[in-house]
């Protein structure tokens, strides 16, 4: 299978650099939308077969506009909503004095298994994504697939698909609209690209 993961386009929220996790239901900023309509003309020539997306109308209508483009429904699995940060939500950035994956890693006493205050842990988010990409593998052996989703949810993939350690967190960052592709084959997992956004630049202005 291969697996195109692209995290939604952009939110008022990421503009203003506020923790945006699964509790806010945020939409798409005009940039954001944007961005959907570059990454729709970005994957015209996939012979997709499925879209995959998170419940939450940042991702929604980025699917929905991909989905248009191939003429298939969106398929919405919950288990791929945002990361539940609790008591974090729509906290600025700055108040944190760091990125937000640092944040995690620092307050995270055994790395990705402490539930954030009021929400829940790295490791609960992995299991809840990757359930979706199992079944997936299972229905679309041979096929593409895109799954249309958030930041953290997208890392939480690629790191069980690949092996990583969750420490390797804030080595990792994924941009509004990025691509990233993993191929599952017999001989194994590869990561094809990731945070691809350099299709972003065209229609700028």
């Amino acid at each position: 299978m291969r697996l195109i993961l692209i995290r939604h386009g952009e939110t008022y929220w990421n503009r203003e650099r506020r923790i945006q996790g699964g509790g806010s239901d945020t939409e798409l900023s005009e940039v954001g939308l944007k961005q959907a309509r570059i990454v729709t003309s970005f994957l015209k020539e996939e012979n997709v077969v499925a879209i995959i997306s998170s419940p939450l109308k940042r991702a929604l209508d980025t699917a929905r506009a991909i989905a248009g483009q191939h003429q298939l429904p969106v398929e919405v699995d919950t288990g791929l909503r945002e990361i539940e940060v609790g008591e974090l939500e729509g906290v600025s950035l700055s108040d944190l004095t760091t990125t937000f994956s640092q944040y995690l890693l620092g307050n995270w006493q055994e790395v990705g298994s402490q539930r954030l205050p009021g929400g829940e842990s790295f490791v609960e988010l992995q299991q809840r994504s990757w359930a979706c990409v199992e079944g997936l593998l299972a229905e679309h052996k041979d096929g593409t697939v895109v799954i249309v989703s958030h930041y953290f949810v997208i890392i939480a993939i690629i790191f069980r698909a690949l092996g990583f350690p969750l420490d390797y967190l804030t080595k990792f960052r994924i941009d509004t609209g990025g691509v990233s592709i993993l191929e599952f084959g017999e001989r194994g997992t590869r990561l094809v690209a990731f945070n691809n956004v350099s299709f972003l630049n065209y229609g700028k202005g």
